[in-house]
């Protein structure tokens, strides 16, 4: 099993942040190029990568409550992964997200899944920003 993580901090109150990643219809806006989400009867997905052509089967819930969003394939079992925010004050969030890799032919390798942990949490950032600065001017 290999498991990677990655934290941001970002400029904008937590809810901001959490609402901006757990919808649905967006994930696309921060997720690595390579992934797709199309959602289905909730809290089922398909998650489809364009590297491999595949579709897989996976279950996305978001806990407002709780500041969370946890995903997985769901026949597979082969990775899961979550996403916490957390507020530190003065109107700014840390953003974790953590990925873990139960089936080796699932595991991109420390460096990619790095790098795309830090692209996704730039891009989230981004999506922050624009929507943080829509919402002010």
């Amino acid at each position: 099993m290999s498991e990677y993580e990655r934290s941001r901090t970002m400029p904008a109150q937590p809810e901001h942040v959490f609402d901006q990643a757990a919808d649905v219809g967006r994930l696309d806006t921060w997720l690595p190029d390579a992934l797709h989400v199309h959602a289905e009867e909730p809290p089922a997905v398909t998650v489809h990568e364009d590297r491999t052509e595949q579709d897989t089967s996976a279950l996305l819930r978001a806990e407002r409550d709780q500041m969370r969003i946890e995903w997985g394939t769901r026949e597979q079992g082969g990775y899961a992964g979550w996403l916490q925010v957390a507020g530190i004050g003065s109107g700014a969030s840390e953003v974790t997200v953590h990925l873990s890799f139960f089936d080796d032919s699932h595991d991109p390798g420390e460096r990619a899944a790095c790098d795309a942990l830090e692209d996704s949490l730039r891009r989230l950032e981004e999506q922050v920003r624009i929507r943080v600065d829509d919402a002010a001017g």
